[in-house]
């Protein structure tokens, strides 16, 4: 019997519950306003990438408008049309700029505004440019060096420049305020991060208190059914060994109350028996001349005292066989495995050790009596039960162990069987070999058919010299792994007619 913990509620106590919905939404909010943040980071990043791609382009559009007017003045000194490489790709070029530009200033009106002046002017000094380089091929360089001398074409670079330099500074302060607003609000967030975190961590850690408070008592609780359970269990192995004594000690007053029964019947019951026999043979002769009829009466008497002779003598060996204090365990054995083929119509085989013999005289009294009866029992369950139609003993010993083995080729016992309080049958067996300090093991027989049966009885060594006073140990110590038998002395069916008396 066990002591076990009281079943757990179904649900959690109602403070432990809202600590756990408060830490929940706790955590919540945390990951809501750490995604607001990590898209405000993502935007902020973005602007900065958008401000320094505006200053790149910007910068690019300044060095084409220079290289487009540079390689003009270089085809206006050589008259070489190479140098107008750049001056050609510089319309393409600085529109497919203005419309990047254009795109990456979208958000931005100050910036478009002066994003269509600057586009005005660079197309006027480019198509004063083009213009310049149609005159020098017409008219030369000396009407070149005219224009420019009337012409304001410095003052449109320096325009140029100029707007450029406004319009860089312009995404430039553009970027700083949208750097320091990002920030406040950066640091908005990590004080409410902080602040919620500070507040998470003191609910978990309440919520840690109550959950160890109810794990220490858990613990202490479990630790008193333990100690309980261990106490129990400690009663019940005492228990149980003392019963497994007492059923040892009952056994062996059995034996002994059967040997000393038949031995009374034997004896006493025999000779009167006996007696009996004489004298109604005796007057059965006088009366055949005088009064036959009275003979025949007495001679059907007669025959009635032959069979309970006979009976007298089947009780007998029922009670304690013969053979077994006469000729030994081998003859015993052998003996009950004749009967017991005659009787139930099952072949069976028996194989036992010739040094079988010299053991059993030299070893406890029980051992012979109680390997028989193991043997006995086996039988009678394979004839109830087993449904087999062949049957092997084997008994002999192998290294410091006397084996037993009774194998049937029947339907097998099942695990729940084994199990059963009420298999007296079994545990008798079981109870004999422990009473002289071995063990007892059942399971599936050859090709996992029908039943073995092993018994390992532990011998003890003897030294040379000594007489042999006993040869079984107390307990049973190891199990050493045994081939199955095969039989030397095969046991047919004998006929019935033959065994009549």
């Amino acid at each position: 019997m066990y002591f076990t913990v009281e079943p757990a509620q179904d649900r959690l106590p109602i403070y432990k519950t809202l600590l756990c919905v408060t830490c929940a939404l706790i955590l919540i909010v945390n990951g809501f306003s750490l995604f607001k943040n990590l898209q405000s980071l993502k935007g902020a990043n973005e602007q900065l990438a958008v401000s320094s791609r505006v200053a790149e382009r910007l910068q690019y559009l300044n060095v084409l408008v220079l290289d487009a007017d540079s390689s003009a003045r270089g085809y206006f000194l050589s008259g070489n049309e190479v140098y107008l490489g750049p001056t050609r790709t510089a319309v393409t070029e600085t529109e497919n700029e203005f419309r990047e530009l254009d795109k990456l200033l979208a958000d931005n009106a100050p910036q478009l505004k002066n994003l269509a002046h600057l586009q005005a002017l660079v197309r006027r000094r480019l198509s004063r440019i083009n213009e310049a380089v149609d005159v020098y091929r017409h008219a030369g360089l000396d009407d070149i060096v005219s224009i420019a001398r009337v012409s304001d074409e410095r003052s449109i670079m320096d325009e140029i420049r100029l707007q450029i330099v406004i319009m860089t500074r312009e995404q430039g302060e553009t970027m700083a305020e949208r750097s320091t607003n990002f920030y406040q609000e950066y640091q908005k967030a990590v004080i409410m991060g902080a602040g919620i975190n500070a507040v998470a961590i003191v609910v978990l850690i309440m919520f840690y208190q109550l959950v160890r408070r109810s794990f220490v008592h858990r613990a202490a609780v479990e630790r008193q059914l333990q100690l309980s359970n261990e106490s129990l269990e400690s009663m019940v192995a005492k228990r149980t060994e003392q019963l497994s004594i007492l059923s040892r000690h009952l056994i062996s007053i059995s034996e002994e109350e059967k040997k000393r029964l038949s031995r009374e019947l034997h004896d006493e019951m025999g000779a009167n028996l006996t007696s009996i026999g004489m004298d109604i043979a005796n007057v059965s002769r006088q009366l055949q001349q005088t009064h036959p009829e009275l003979a025949d009466q007495l001679r059907r008497a007669r025959s009635t005292l032959v069979d309970t002779v006979e009976l007298k003598r089947r009780i007998i060996e029922n009670l304690r066989p013969s053979l077994l204090d006469n000729l030994g365990l081998c003859a015993a054995i052998d003996s009950y495995c004749e009967e017991f083929a005659r009787l139930s119509n099952m072949p069976v085989e028996t194989e036992i050790g010739p040094e079988v013999d010299a053991i059993s005289k030299a070893g406890e009294a029980t051992l012979s009596i109680a390997l028989f009866r193991i043997v006995q029992e086996s039988l009678t369950n394979i004839r109830k039960y087993a449904r087999a139609t062949r049957v092997s003993v084997s008994l002999r010993r192998n290294n410091e162990q006397l084996v037993l083995r009774i194998i049937d080729d029947g339907i097998g016992i099942a695990a729940n069987t084994l199990a059963k309080p009420m298999s007296h049958g079994l545990l008798g067996m079981r109870e004999r070999a422990l009473l002289l300090g071995g063990t007892l093991n059942i399971r599936r027989g050859r090709g996992d058919q029908g039943t073995c049966i092993e018994v390992f009885i532990p011998l003890k060594s003897t030294p040379v010299g000594e007489k042999p006073s006993s040869m079984l140990h107390q307990r049973a110590g190891d199990r050493t792994p045994f081939s199955p038998p095969y039989s030397t002395h095969p046991r047919s069916v004998p006929d019935l007619h033959d065994q009549a008396r």
